[in-house]
């Protein structure tokens, strides 16, 4: 059955280039010119994945958002006009799976949908929401970490990378299946993101980063977390 994804923007026309671009990809597309619209078809249509428009009349993309998250678990893709670092940062917070700035080329597009739906199906197979390896616990659903009792706090990309890591102990990720995984080949290739980002788990995870006891470095192929018990 082909995934259905509900496409959300005041533009005619964007809808329409959208539409064509998942339909040569096999998906299945619900339109809505605005944010009303999108949350009275999303309680009855249970699309996939939304694709949103920040910049819309009445009610904007983020209110939008937060209503739609409130009836439903879906992953939303920001698609905006609106590039400024800001925007990113306050969307990114409120939970957004991706975020798109408009011109675009549709099938990177479909491409960053693919992977979000590929990465949401990944975490949907995962038996249990709260990982727990004794001092330490993940929890995927209000994305929090605590290390010996205490919050710590994580940036996105650092909880998703984390997460990648400790939902599948002791299994080697290479650089590129981690920036294939948790950036959507966003920094095409990039893979001194991983190890920076890598660097800065280890020191917000671990007691002693310079000898990791849990994200352990696989030399000449990636990483992996390495369950205590």
């Amino acid at each position: 059955m082909p995934k259905r994804i509900m496409v959300v923007d005041d533009e005619a026309k964007i809808i329409k280039i959208v539409e064509h671009a998942l339909k040569k990809e096999g998906f299945e597309v619900i339109k809505a010119g605005g944010g009303e619209e999108a949350l009275e078809l999303a309680a009855k249509e249970r699309p996939d994945l939304v694709l949103l428009d920040i910049m819309m009349p009445g009610m904007d993309g983020f209110e939008t958002f937060q209503r739609l998250k409130a009836i439903m678990d879906v992953p939303v893709v920001i698609l905006s006009a609106r590039s400024d670092e800001i925007d990113k940062v306050v969307g990114f917070r409120m939970g957004v799976d991706d975020y798109q700035t408009k011109p675009f080329s549709p099938t990177e597009l479909a491409l960053r949908i693919k992977a979000v739906l590929r990465r949401v199906g990944e975490n949907n197979v995962r038996e249990k929401d709260i990982l727990d390896f004794g001092g330490l616990s993940i929890d995927s659903r209000s994305r929090l970490l605590s290390v010996g009792g205490q919050k710590v706090e994580l940036t996105p990309k650092e909880f998703d990378l984390l997460w990648l890591l400790a939902s599948s102990p002791n299994r080697v990720f290479t650089k590129g299946q981690i920036l294939d995984l948790v950036w959507d080949s966003a920094y095409y290739g990039d893979e001194n993101t991983v190890m920076v980002h890598i660097r800065r788990l280890r020191e917000k995870v671990e007691e002693e980063p310079s000898s990791p006891k849990y994200i352990k470095t696989v030399w000449g192929t990636g990483y992996k977390f390495e369950s205590p018990r």
